[in-house]
């Protein structure tokens, strides 16, 4: 899993094998050491209608709806990820992205079908 901060947004970025074992029922983590600080992420599929955030010093959880996740699933390959913005107690929104890596998708996948540039 990758993961990129910049501001309000967060973008968790995955291989298909990371993917794979997402929709297969297992929490994909990431660890991150750096001196005395340990910050951990994981990523969990669940039977919601809207993501959910759980996060404290060092720990952020996100929790996917699976319906969403499925969707998803069944457009890759494909660059543009799922987009959400959770509001948080202070009442700033922060953006999250969830995306499986375009180029690993399309080695594993191959290129997927082009539709005609005047297709709705």
């Amino acid at each position: 899993m990758k993961l990129q901060l910049q501001g309000q947004r967060v973008r968790f970025r995955l291989e298909e094998a990371e993917f794979s074992a997402l929709r297969g029922g297992q929490t994909v983590s990431n660890h991150t050491c750096a001196g005395a600080v340990d910050f951990h992420q994981s990523l969990r599929l669940e039977e919601v209608a809207q993501p959910g955030l759980d996060a404290s010093a060092g720990h952020w959880q996100l929790t996917l709806p699976r319906a969403a996740v499925e969707a998803y699933a069944g457009q890759l390959p494909c660059r543009q990820g799922l987009e959400f913005a959770l509001r948080q107690k202070s009442g700033e929104l922060l953006q999250v992205v969830f995306e499986v890596d375009v180029r690993d998708s399309v080695r594993t996948r191959g290129a997927g079908r082009r539709l005609p540039a005047d297709a709705p």
